[in-house]
């Protein structure tokens, strides 16, 4: 039965599929949804061909996107409609049924609603959703919409939805066909516009990413399957936002730098329009957008697979050019940036190493740290990423003004070196790479910070000799270390552990008070003691002190605690032993309510340090074993870098640093059995330290190990005798130390010695010399007479007073130095002979006698007659200057008995004085280093710091500021004594740094170069030393030092020379020094005219008592020179000296010596008219290079010193010689008293010149008076012979200084005129002519190097890096070669201009 068919709007005929009735509104809700899933059934059957079909359901079709159905309650109803509307699309596409465009939105957006319910995948109806959806990507139904005016408004609706409903629980299939819808409507639109654009973004934003990862990555697939299309979209919206800067145009404005990020990261070429944009951004003027782009930038760049920086050079450079930002934010983000770079792309290491490098230097602590992070890392995750210039720059922060970031490197470095040396992670090469580091961080053990040192120790326990290493382990990794460390780490792990044994010592002496009965003297001590310790071995001196007095009284409650401190310290202690005391100390003071506990912090710096972690008998033990292994050897000595031989000789010496620090390790009969053998091997060095070991360790050897005593005794008498000079000195203090019959057995090698000394054969004295005077200062009461005998008879009569053999006038090439091998044996033998008496007062300490007196004028007449006692001609000029030198020594020794300085005469002591300012270059140098090391451990009087001040004469610059670090640490050690010892304020005189201001003064008054009270040149000259030393003392104005010093000067002027009271020219002289050292003070101090803090007391030596009834207040000093000296106009450079003028004594009068002519062409550019006349025909060059400087002079000075000659060739280069001022004399002139002649700058300074100009040159007239020291220009040996040649125009280049005391009168200078090819060749010869210097590396205890200090005297001490120099120094002096013109040339850094401050 048929029903009546219903009608639709439109007015036709409505058919149902069969078997569905009409669907109303009248309807249940279940009726209605059991009839759609027919109709949804039927239009699932129905394809495109069906036009029959089609054509009869086309009223339904129109019917199911009525309203009644589009705004249905019931979900399953529109559901149903819209999967019918899905296929109704697909069936009658690529037509809609539907032409009105409202309908058409109303439609999709009805269907863009359902697509919600995708969001639950266990749904019942999900499968209809992922239905319609399938079907809606499938048919790209969304593209009809193409042809609505407002489309925009459904596909972002339509890209909402999809986003928002994506999400873990979808399968592939899901997200496939949202990317189809979505990714349809993009490439087949006319454009995207920016919402839609957006609400794809949006997803890319971190806020969003983080909250639906799947919306994150399916923006990120359409965005890489629609690059092509959407890329100009892309580039309009960050155009439009970073260049137009129109951040309305998008809510995502805020967010383009993570925009641009993510994008990159999805495909790099949705970009390609963007990023010369941000090259626009990186130039911005505002700071917080400069950083934001760098942030960017370095994330793009850094990138693992990056191609951005080769692809986009200008971008990258630009980007590079952000290191140099004015932005402290900016710099930062660009070095930590380096880091990824660096290690994500190798290839551009080259490109950040010169920004890198400037920023290790950046003024901001912040970023120099990051510096150092970022290198350090990079090299952590691979060695080959960092070059050897990055990890330069690492070296170089290990020195920075600031300690974080000195830490940073320094634990950066010892981080690589463990990896890659230690463990060996990287291979041989990349532990080759890093090998130097473990020399550089010992370096560091010299710095004066004690934080420093604490961390230099940290690193040597944890990383370079592991502490948790098994003994044999940690024995080998050590004796390695050692054999492969340079000289200088030797010495500052030397020092390491002796300071660290000194901290013990002073923690035995705190636990030793604690045992004593409680009074105010022990309370005293142990406050004193508590100070020393706080002050000198922990940081924060102020904190540690109140700490360790808190520790202390710990102490004094807690005897368990008292006995575990005990037993760290004691000599038995193991190293597990160890580890278990300071574990047990740190539990007992540990809080646990208390998560930072500063005291237990510094409690545990103080543990570190005493704690013996790597050294005990076992590990003395497993030494001994790897040394034997490679005496043997069996040893792995070439694996590990090193030579058997070298391994030996650093093994013992390993061990002889250790036999001072844990001398009760070594007392075992294996130990002694294998140093015996090590006595017995042919290497000198070896045997030396073997003995040194017995000397140390052996006291128990005479009741313990009988069988080793009878060993070791001929072995050491044996040495005594034939062996080395060193192993005959520790050969008797050995047995000294370790024998109770030690007065027979010295007897039996002093009585065969003192018998068979022959002065015949010098090279056989050497050793038996040295022995005598071991024994005669050991044991003095028992050698005393008969050495007296020796010295008399033998030591001075015929070994000192004699030269048996005449050697070559001028010694071998006229050096003033030669190396050891090179210097004759007599003189060897004198040198010891020297030391022999010193060292036989030493013992006698009695300055009663007449051997004191006769010694030290016998060490006089040593230095007045320049080294030749005999005055006879016979020795070298080398051999001169080693006897100079032992003989100003000596008297430096013996002033450091107080018995004998009492006696040491003022003449005496400014005599040993001017060895300080020797002719030869290391004589000086070793003389000073003597000095202050004496100084420095306050064995020698006051007064000897004076000597310093002459230093300021020294041409050399590295003498200079070596000599100014000197007085920098005498003044500091004395100083920091006198606050660590109340006693000390007791002593005051001879201790307080500002009271050696009256002995600089008295020695400048006796200057031999002050002849001329009113010479401007000589004034400056004392103003110049003056400063030298106020400088330092005036540094800080301590308790008015000032106003101090001030009034100590003027009470000199009350008094008179003690040395001379009566002489008053000496007087004049004594209160001129007086008043240029009050115009020094008072010009460079504001506070001096402030109440001084107490009265001075003068030295009664050398000033006598003031006269109360008169007073001085005379200025001695002419208005002229007052006013030069005020003025501080730079001096006239003048020709330098070469001649330490003679000390005026009794019974010996100055010989005046035949003047020569000497011409100097001065071209310095602040000369003044009093210097002598120039040479006219130089007069353009007188703007000098900077590279054209004098050992001793500011300004650049060259010289060009010739004479007249009847013929000169127009084309022949003027050649400039300097000559020693005895060359041209007769032979039978004799030496003056107290002089050296200056020799020039190298030690090859020739003394040869052709007899022809002896003749002619001595008419000459007599040139002005020069300064003590070198002469400004070196000369080669070959430059010399060169010129020596008799064809050569006579006299030319001769240089002569007068002898005469009172100087002579202003020579008549003559005017050269010099041929235009000369000046030329002068010309080019001044630009690469510079001073050749030899050096002998020395280093002390201290650190104190003889150094080439490339900054200024005002440089910090701690800023120094003191081995740099001494590494170089001497290959400076070996390229040394000839120009091509015959000058002299030298590869070396001139002065800076302004290197000294010029009063």
């Amino acid at each position: 039965m048929a029903f009546p068919q219903p009608k639709s709007a439109d007015g036709k005929i409505i058919i149902y599929p069969p078997g569905v009735k009409e669907i109303t509104d009248k309807i249940s809700n279940d009726e209605l949804v059991k009839r759609l899933k027919m109709v949804v059934k039927t239009f699932m059957d129905m394809d495109q061909d069906s036009e029959d079909e089609k054509q009869q359901y086309l009223p339904l079709a129109l019917h199911l996107a009525s309203e009644f159905f589009l705004r249905n309650p019931n979900k399953d109803v529109r559901l149903l409609v819209a999967c019918c509307l899905a296929d109704i699309f697909r069936i009658y596409a690529p037509e809609a049924p539907y032409t009105s465009h409202d309908k058409l939105k109303d439609i999709f957006m009805f269907i863009t609603r359902q697509l919600k319910g995708l969001e639950d995948t266990k749904s019942p109806q999900f499968n209809r959703y992922f239905y319609l959806l399938e079907n809606l990507a499938w048919v790209k139904s969304y593209n009809i919409c193409f042809e609505l005016e407002d489309c925009n408004e459904i596909f972002i609706q339509l890209f909402r939805t999809l986003f928002s409903v994506i999400n873990n629980s979808h399968n592939q299939k899901v997200q496939m066909h949202m990317l189809d819808l979505m990714s349809s409507i993009i490439m087949e639109g006319d454009g995207v516009t920016q919402d839609l654009l957006d609400s794809i973004l949006i997803n890319l934003i971190p806020a969003h990413k983080n909250m639906n990862k799947q919306a994150y990555d399916l923006a990120k697939v359409l965005l890489k399957r629609t690059a092509q299309t959407i890329e100009p979209c892309i580039a309009s919206f960050f155009n439009q936002v970073l260049v137009l800067g129109k951040s309305s145009v998008s809510d995502l404005s805020e967010h383009v730098f993570d925009l641009i990020m993510e994008l990159f990261a999805i495909d790099p070429h949705l970009l390609l329009s963007v990023m010369p944009q941000l090259e626009f951004k990186l130039k911005s003027n505002d700071g917080e957008e400069r950083l934001a782009v760098v942030r960017l930038l370095a994330k793009l760049f850094g990138a693992k697979d990056s191609e951005l920086a080769t692809q986009n050079r200008p971008l990258w450079q630009c980007f590079l050019g952000r290191f140099n930002d004015i932005h402290v934010p900016v710099r930062l983000e660009c070095v930590k940036f380096a880091s990824h770079c660096l290690m994500n792309h190798p290839d551009l290491a080259k490109d950040l190493t010169e920004y890198l490098k400037v920023r290790s230097h950046d003024p901001e602590e912040a970023i120099r740290h990051d510096v150092i992070v970022t290198i350090i890392t990079a090299g952590k995750k691979d060695l080959s990423l960092v070059n050897d210039q990055l990890l330069g720059f690492v070296r170089e922060r290990t020195l920075d003004k600031r300690w974080r970031v000195r830490k940073e490197a320094m634990m950066g470095l010892a981080q690589l070196y463990k990896k890659y040396c230690l463990h060996a992670e990287a291979g041989k090469e990349a532990a080759q790479k890093v090998n130097w580091i473990k020399d550089k961080l010992l370096h560091i053990y010299y710095q004066n910070s004690i934080d420093d040192k604490l961390l230099v120790e940290k690193i040597f326990a944890q990383y370079l000799v592991p502490h948790n290493l098994e003994t044999e382990e940690r024995m080998k990794c050590l004796y390695y270390l050692y054999a492969s460390l340079d000289p200088n780490a030797v010495k500052a792990l030397n020092e390491m552990w002796k300071c660290q044994n000194m901290l013990r010592s002073h923690v035995r002496e705190l636990l030793d008070l604690h045992k004593q009965p409680a009074s105010e003297a022990n309370n005293t001590a142990m406050f004193a003691k508590l100070m020393a310790i706080a002050t000198e071995n922990l940081p924060d001196p102020g904190k540690a002190q109140d700490f360790m007095k808190k520790f202390n009284q710990v102490l004094g409650d807690d005897e368990r605690l008292r006995a575990q401190l005990e037993l760290l310290i004691s000599p038995a202690c193991s190293c597990k032993q160890a580890e278990v005391c300071v574990r047990e100390i740190t539990r007992k003071l540990a809080n646990p309510k208390q998560p930072t506990n500063p005291f237990l912090e510094m409690v545990k710096f103080l543990l570190e340090r005493i704690a013996p972690v790597h050294i005990d008998s076992e590990a003395i033990s497993s030494l001994v074993k790897l040394m034997n292994k490679s005496i043997e050897g069996t040893a792995d000595d070439e694996e590990e870098g090193v030579t058997p031989d070298s391994a030996i000789r650093a093994g013992l010496e390993l061990l002889k640093v250790l036999s001072f620090t844990h001398p009760t390790s070594f007392h075992s009969s294996e130990t002694y059995e294998s140093l015996l053998q090590c006595l017995k091997m042919e290497d000198d060095k070896v045997a030396e330290a073997a003995i040194q070991i017995f000397r140390n360790t052996g006291h128990k050897i005479e009741t313990d190990l009988l069988q080793i005593r009878s060993t070791l005794i001929p072995i050491l008498h044996q040495k005594a005798k034939r062996g080395t000079p060193r192993q005959a000195k520790q050969a008797v203090h050995c047995i000294h130390a370790i024998f109770t019959n030690k007065e027979v057995q010295l007897a039996q090698i002093f009585e065969p010695l003192s018998k068979s000394l022959n002065a015949d054969t010098p090279e056989q004295l050497i050793t038996p010399l040295v022995s005598l005077g071991h024994i005669a200062m050991l044991a003095p009461d028992q050698f005393a007479s008969p050495m007296k005998s020796v010295v008399a008879n033998f030591i001075v009569k015929d070994l000192l007073m004699n030269d048996r053999v005449c050697q070559f006038p001028g010694g071998k090439n006229g050096k003033l130095w030669t190396p050891n091998e090179e210097v004759s044996p007599e003189v060897l033998a004198k040198v010891q002979a020297i030391k022999l008496l010193v060292r036989w007062l030493l013992g006698m300490k009695n300055n009663q006698s007449k051997s004191a007196n006769s010694t030290l004028r016998l060490l006089s007449a040593m230095l007045v007659s320049e080294g030749d006692l005999t005055e006879q001609k016979k020795i070298s000029k080398s051999d001169m200057s080693r006897l100079r030198l032992a003989a100003g020594c000596a008297i430096l020794k013996l002033a450091q008995e107080p018995c004998y300085h009492e006696i040491i005469t003022p003449e005496q002591f400014q005599l040993c004085a001017l060895v300080i300012n020797d002719e030869c270059y290391q004589v000086r140098q070793i003389f000073a280093l003597k000095l202050h090391k004496a100084l420095g451990k306050l064995l020698l009087p006051l007064e000897y710091m004076a000597v310093f001040a002459l230093c300021a004469k020294d041409p050399v610059k590295e003498r200079r500021a070596h000599a100014r670090q000197c007085l920098l640490k005498n003044i500091s050690i004395r100083r920091e004594y006198i606050k660590q010892n109340p006693m000390a304020h007791e002593k005051l005189l001879s201790l307080l740094p500002e009271y050696v201001v009256p002995y600089t003064v008295h020695l400048l008054a006796h200057d031999p170069d002050f002849t001329k009270t009113q010479d401007i040149e000589q004034l400056r000259d004392i103003k110049e030393c003056l400063w030298f030393m106020l400088e330092v003392l005036m540094t800080k104005n301590e308790n008015n030092s000032h106003a101090f010093i001030r009034k100590m000067v003027e009470n000199i002027k009350q008094t008179k020379d003690a040395q001379a009271p009566d002489d008053g020219k000496m007087n004049e002289k004594l209160y001129i020094v007086c008043d240029v050292a009050l115009i020094v003070i008072t010009t460079k101090s504001t506070t001096y005219n402030l109440d001084s803090p107490k009265d001075p007391v003068l030295p009664t030596k050398f000033f006598t008592p003031p006269d109360k009834d008169s007073s001085n207040n005379k200025c001695y000093l002419s208005d002229e020179a007052k006013t030069l000296l005020l003025t501080g106009k730079p001096k006239p450079a003048t020709v330098l000296g070469a001649v330490n003028k003679p000390l005026s004594a009794a019974g010996r009068r100055p010989q005046d010596r035949t003047p020569v002519l000497e011409m100097g062409s001065n071209i310095s550019g602040n000369s003044e008219p009093s210097s002598p006349p120039p040479n006219r025909g130089r007069e353009q060059n007188s703007e000098a290079p900077e590279t054209e400087i004098s050992e001793n002079e500011e300004n650049p000075v060259i010289l060009l010193t010739v004479v007249p000659a009847k013929t000169e060739k127009k084309d022949e280069p003027v050649r400039n010689k300097e000559m020693s001022s005895e060359q041209s004399l007769p032979p039978q002139t004799s030496t003056e008293r107290g002089k050296k002649r200056t020799a020039p700058a190298g030690s090859e300074n020739i003394q040869q010149i052709p007899e022809e100009r002896k003749s002619e040159e001595s008419t000459a007239p007599v040139p002005p008076k020069a300064r003590r020291g070198r002469p400004p220009k070196a000369v080669s040996e070959s430059n010399t012979a060169k010129n020596s040649d008799p064809n050569k125009a006579a006299g030319r280049g001769r240089k002569r200084v007068a002898a005469s005391q009172e100087g002579p009168a202003e020579p008549e200078t003559t005017n050269v005129k010099v041929p235009k090819q000369q000046e030329t060749n002068v010309k080019r010869a001044s630009a690469q002519r510079q001073m050749d210097l030899q050096r002998i590396q020395v280093l002390d205890s201290d650190g104190y190097s003889v150094m080439d200090l490339e900054s200024t005297p005002e440089s910090s001490a701690e800023e120094l890096d003191l081995f740099k120099s001494c590494e170089s120094s001497q290959n400076e002096v070996d390229n040394t070669k000839l120009a091509e013109r015959g000058f002299l040339k030298v590869r070396r850094k001139s002065m800076p201009k302004g290197r000294r401050q010029r009063l």
